[in-house]
């Protein structure tokens, strides 16, 4: 897997612009919220929801065998941006706890509500794991 960077562009904080792989078996990682395995919410404050959903993400991951090096891309969905960028760097620390220094091709998308109340960050991945896995 290899972080694409254009020459000349200033390099991205946090996610790479693009990820090159060369394909082995793909995972795709459903869209996940801030509840616990049993689907409860233990808070409605973002930082934990996001940490609860990165961990979700995670855990799916590696039940294909998967690893956090493994993602290549991640969409997040926000019903809270003022919260969200006041979280900015909790979040980051959330997110080299659990992800380390890997920054796959990510978005941000701001929306109006998520399905699951009271969810506030929802996270989708799409992991490429190598063919000897």
């Amino acid at each position: 897997m290899r972080a694409l960077l254009p020459e000349g562009w200033a390099p991205p904080i946090g996610y790479a612009n693009g990820i090159e792989v060369d394909a082995g078996r793909i995972v795709f990682i459903a869209g996940q919220v801030g509840w616990d395995a049993q689907q409860h919410f233990q808070s409605e404050e973002i930082a934990p929801q996001f940490e609860q959903a990165l961990s979700n993400v995670l855990a799916v991951l590696r039940e294909a065998g998967g690893e956090p090096r493994h993602i290549c891309r991640m969409t997040a969905y926000c019903c809270d941006k003022p919260g969200y960028l006041a979280a900015r760097r909790n979040l980051g620390g959330i997110w080299q706890k659990l992800m380390g220094k890997h920054y796959p091709a990510m978005s941000m998308i701001f929306v109006s509500d998520l399905l699951d109340h009271p969810g506030k960050i929802e996270l989708e991945a799409t992991a490429v794991l190598p063919r000897a896995l």
